[in-house]
């Protein structure tokens, strides 16, 4: 189907551009087409965490009701199946099964009864707010990763190439690199090049500012932001995935995705599940956008620019970013709790069954940076961002890619997660 005949696209530019009338009408009537529902009151939620999708409420038949769809670029070309709730479930995962769902191209959506537990993500914003932990936030976190754990310990198997590349997961990575398979392109090409990067005090042509090393916080980064998206269209090509072995996963698992009930976490929105899932890649996104992507700068950078302050200057031909933003202490906490229940173990699986690549951690550091910096533009003014939340936006992407000179800068959680994570594997692959 054509881009321009993907009628989830078409609602979401609706959505994006102020008309949320045409929007409603337009949902409206697709529920009508797809599943024969009567929605009334249809509302589309105005939230922070749908960069990518659209989601809100009706009613039907005296029902209560939640729908959300996932619309990716190319999405509409796409032959893998999208939405495949049934398999995560069968494979023990706790998962939301939805009420109706339609997996043809570009008009795929779910259906779900209306549930009136929180999303994990708001939970853990209103403790971000307030500054605090949660010993009950953090069990619920590690009975989840327990959860992926067991899984995907259980579903590793070989795959080859081939079936590495058809799942959709690429689509959250590698196929925002590349137009038909051909590196620059996709949302990289769109997003960054030929741009204008504004930041405090500077404004640099983007292939100016791709070039220079980052210093960030005096502390220096071993690569440039255009040599990590050039190395990311390399390795991170699905058909080089296959290493690894696949899995099972979601592979989505952001927290705006998850419910917070009382008895766990539950799943849902699963738009890239699938059975093979390239192992490292599993839980990527959960990894970042649960942790790394927090407090506030990522999905609230209005809010960043009055919390925090970031200057940043050239100097020596690097580019110097000083900030005080800085992770808060749960969302340190749970990054400690993903490491040692689902990260450590998991590797050392891989390692036992001879399949963890000796270059795992620059996969996975690759994977890391596509994830802020391909999930929206993270150049002020071209989107959300401001300068000030750019210019941390930048300098958690490079912390996530790139490994430190010598001692990280005091705010990057990703070298000291790494490291910690396969100390038994030697030194040989420290810093990679």
């Amino acid at each position: 189907m054509p881009v321009s005949e993907s009628r989830t696209a078409a609602l979401r530019q609706l959505a994006a551009a102020g008309r949320i009338d045409e929007a409603v009408a337009g949902v409206v009537a697709l529920l009508a087409d797809l599943f024969g529902l009567d929605a009334q009151g249809l509302r589309i939620n105005s939230d922070q965490y749908s960069l990518n999708s659209l989601n809100g409420f009706f009613s039907a038949g005296g029902d209560e009701f939640f729908f959300k769809f996932h619309q990716e670029d190319g999405e509409e070309t796409m032959a893998g199946e999208y939405y495949r709730a049934g398999l995560l479930a069968a494979a023990g995962l706790p998962v939301d099964m939805p009420a109706h769902v339609s997996r043809l191209p570009g008009e795929q959506i779910l259906v779900y009864r209306r549930r009136h537990e929180p999303r994990f993500a708001d939970t853990l914003r209103a403790l971000d707010a307030l500054g605090e932990t949660s010993p009950r936030a953090l069990a619920a976190e590690a009975g989840l990763d327990e959860a992926l754990l067991a899984v995907a310990q259980r579903t590793l198997h070989v795959i080859t190439p081939e079936q590495a590349a058809a799942e959709p997961l690429h689509q959250l990575f590698h196929n925002r690199l590349v137009d038909d398979g051909h590196f620059p392109g996709g949302r990289y090409k769109r997003f960054y090049l030929r741009q204008s990067v504004d930041l405090p005090g500077l404004t640099l042509p983007w292939e100016d500012f791709a070039a220079l090393p980052f210093v960030i916080n005096g502390a220096r980064y071993r690569h440039t932001l255009d040599k990590l998206f050039v190395r990311a269209a390399e390795r991170l090509n699905p058909l080089r995935l296959a290493d690894a072995g696949g899995v099972t996963a979601h592979g989505d698992a952001h927290n705006a995705n998850v419910w917070d009930t009382l008895d766990g976490l539950v799943f849902f929105d699963p738009a890239f599940a699938g059975e093979n899932v390239p192992s490292l890649l599993a839980e990527v996104k959960s990894t970042f956008h649960n942790m790394l992507a927090h407090p506030f700068w990522l999905y609230d950078p209005e809010e960043t620019a009055s919390r925090y302050k970031a200057s940043v200057r050239v100097e020596n031909g690097a580019l110097h970013i000083e900030t005080d933003w800085a992770p808060t202490a749960l969302r340190r906490a749970l990054l400690e709790v993903k490491a040692e229940r689902f990260w450590r173990p998991f590797l050392n699986t891989l390692h036992t069954r001879d399949m963890l690549p000796e270059d795992w951690r620059e996969v996975l550091r690759l994977a890391l940076f596509l994830c802020p910096t391909l999930v929206m533009d993270l150049c002020a003014g071209m989107g959300r961002h401001n300068p000030v939340s750019s210019a941390i936006g930048f300098a958690v992407a490079m912390m996530a890619g790139s490994a430190p000179v010598d001692a990280p800068a005091a705010i990057d959680l990703t070298a000291p997660f790494l490291a910690a994570l396969q100390p038994g594997l030697g030194d040989q692959l420290a810093g990679r």
